[in-house]
């Protein structure tokens, strides 16, 4: 039953979008970030923290390309990206391939050298692998959401159960 489930997998499920080694990405020649911002790099409608502005000025460090990829409108949008200037895209459509695919050519990077970062399976994981890119899974921020990702949420951990079972057995074959 787990197979059903595949195309919403992540590549990678981590703790936070703060921990991620991202040096390392670098290295391994990825030059482009995709990031969902609401739950992902702050609490749902949250302006931009330190927290968050610092991990951009790093990510720019690096040699990075930072686009924000947001189903939300652009007011926003705009207001969590005023005080650290990056790309983005809003009304994204996620889970539709278009706004992923924009987001790599504005960045002048494809499908091998982005990787997108955010909190839900059905949005961000699922847009980012039907557009062929890596996906990090983030652990959601807030521990309260709205009714409707609430929801969502719920049938998040089916899937969520399906893909630790799956990498456990992965990690007993090794």
């Amino acid at each position: 039953m787990g197979d059903i489930f595949q195309r919403f997998y992540p590549d990678f499920y981590v703790a936070s979008a703060y921990g991620i080694p991202y040096e390392t990405l670098y290295r391994q020649g990825i030059r482009g970030l995709l990031f969902d911002i609401d739950n992902t790099l702050v609490e749902h409608d949250q302006d931009a923290t330190e927290r968050a502005a610092a991990l951009m000025r790093r990510l720019k460090k690096i040699g990075f390309s930072v686009t924000f990829l947001s189903n939300n409108d652009e007011e926003r949008v705009a207001r969590f990206n005023r005080d650290i200037g990056a790309a983005y895209i809003c009304r994204a459509g996620k889970p539709s391939v278009k706004s992923y695919l924009a987001a790599m050519e504005r960045m002048h990077t494809d499908r091998s050298s982005t990787v997108f970062i955010g909190d839900q399976l059905f949005t961000d994981i699922w847009g980012a692998k039907r557009a062929g890119i890596r996906a990090y899974l983030v652990k959601p921020i807030a521990k309260h959401e709205e009714v409707q990702i609430v929801l969502k949420r719920q049938l998040e951990r089916v899937v969520l159960f399906f893909y630790c079972r799956k990498k456990r057995r992965e990690r007993g074959r090794k």
